[in-house]
């Protein structure tokens, strides 16, 4: 069978990885792919969004499954454009997408399902908004009414949308960012105010087919660009699992307060839901919260996730897309994983691209490192008949994470130490990373 996996980051190059170990795949295609994919699997630069062009690049190359990463054209309805057209599909229809692709819905979802969540408001005026956060007062047990306060885009922002405001000040700043000056677009028209609840976070990622929820190993990301959590928000840079926080009784708690009754809303809903789902857990006193929800592999989730699977990925995705996810057993390594996030200067701000790197040879030839790549690529260059092509002999930076460092080991420690070992071997201009990933599982 051929597959056809969409996205082009990190996320994907994990996916594209282990699918690589399964005996059932002939060929594996990426749209549009990077230069690490590019060694996996055959790559084509078409917009992950120009539906007919991939439907023709479908068929010109017998496609037999297509596996959607990034959630973008999830919610742009690529799943019912492509089943429409009798192609196989992995990922939720457009309908089951609303839950990333509008945190209105996904607020006003859980409520509707007494799934424990923050307490918030919803407002599509800026003049609301404003005159409500002088005073932010929720219907809530769980905090003191007041400052700090979560503010949040309400369509998809690349991650950077969640502003944490300790002051009114601050509140007011991320109003004018998000609805008057509209730096995340259109995903600003409505914002979501909410209570800030603290403590421990955690990735419950999940296989479902709309009747069976099966959580894969927990994870914990680190999304704050500096150590310690310091600094704005970012895409995550860098994450371990298992996380081992979780004990038996917490994740009895997930599954009864959480998991089933999302899938039992879903289905109140009339909403099939097949695919990953991805639920973003607060710890608070031994208790789940839901921060949101994701509608397919996280990233960076997946570079820890993949490492520690051991079933054929492919085959799990046929058994939820004929819902039958309750069929097969799906296995684990007993060991840790941990990726170091690589990103170039200025991440999650303005960055520059093309900076060469060197050195990830060298970081993959060491005991159990894999090196994912998330912003990279091989620079054009123009042949002596004036074709453009691609310059092989280098590597350059393409985007703001460029690579995650991963690796995995029978401690956490272990799993840390190896990554740290490798991440200075990659070298390019302005690399930054943080140095405590994995640490508050110790």
């Amino acid at each position: 069978m051929n597959i056809l996996v969409i996205g082009g980051g990190g996320r994907e190059h994990a996916l594209i990885w282990k699918l690589k170990q399964s005996s059932a795949i002939t060929e594996i295609y990426c749209i549009p792919g990077n230069a690490g994919i590019s060694q996996l699997a055959k790559c084509a630069d078409k917009p992950v969004d120009d539906f007919p062009a991939i439907e023709k690049y479908c068929k010109n190359n017998n496609i037999g499954l297509i596996i959607v990463g990034p959630e973008a054209p999830l919610i742009k309805g690529f799943v019912d454009y492509f089943e429409k057209k009798n192609f196989r599909v992995f990922g939720p229809n457009k309908a089951a997408a609303q839950l990333e692709g509008s945190k209105a819905f996904a607020k006003t979802f859980l409520h509707n399902c007494n799934i424990p969540t923050a307490s918030f408001e919803i407002f599509s005026s800026p003049k609301q908004a404003l005159d409500f956060i002088k005073n932010p007062m929720f219907n809530s047990p769980h905090v003191q009414p007041g400052y700090p306060i979560v503010i949040k885009a309400d369509g998809l922002a690349a991650g950077k949308g969640v502003i944490i405001c300790h002051t009114l000040a601050e509140a007011e700043k991320a109003i004018d960012v998000i609805m008057l000056k509209k730096v995340f677009g259109s995903a600003g028209d409505k914002i979501v105010i909410e209570e800030f609840i603290g403590g421990e976070e955690a990735s419950i990622l999940c296989f479902t087919d709309g009747e069976t929820i099966v959580p894969m190993v927990p994870v914990q990301d680190h999304k704050r660009i500096y150590d310690d959590d310091q600094g704005p928000n970012t895409g995550g840079m860098g994450c371990y699992a298992p996380v081992t926080k979780l004990d038996d009784e917490l994740h009895r708690k997930i599954r009864e307060k959480v998991l089933t009754p999302t899938i039992a809303g879903l289905k109140k809903e009339n909403i099939l839901y097949r695919g990953v789902i991805y639920v973003g857990i607060m710890i608070v006193n031994s208790d789940p919260f839901v921060l949101e929800y994701n509608v397919r592999f996280g990233d960076p989730e997946t570079q820890v996730i993949m490492p520690l699977l051991k079933t054929d990925i492919l085959k799990i995705m046929e058994y939820i897309n004929l819902g039958k996810l309750k069929e097969i057993k799906i296995e684990w390594e007993k060991k840790y994983c941990v990726s170091v996030i690589m990103a170039s200067s200025g991440y999650p701000g303005g960055y520059s691209k093309g900076k060469v790197v060197t050195g990830l040879e060298k970081a993959d030839a060491l005991p159990e490192v894999i090196v994912f790549h998330a912003g990279t690529a091989f620079p054009q260059k123009e042949t002596a008949q004036g074709l453009i092509e691609h310059d092989r002999s280098q590597m350059v930076t393409s985007g703001g994470r460029v690579v995650g460092v991963t690796a995995t080991g029978n401690t956490l420690q272990e799993a840390i130490d190896r990554s740290y070992e490798a991440v200075p071997l990659i070298q390019f201009e302005g690399a930054q990373w943080r140095k405590d990933i994995g640490r508050k599982g110790l």
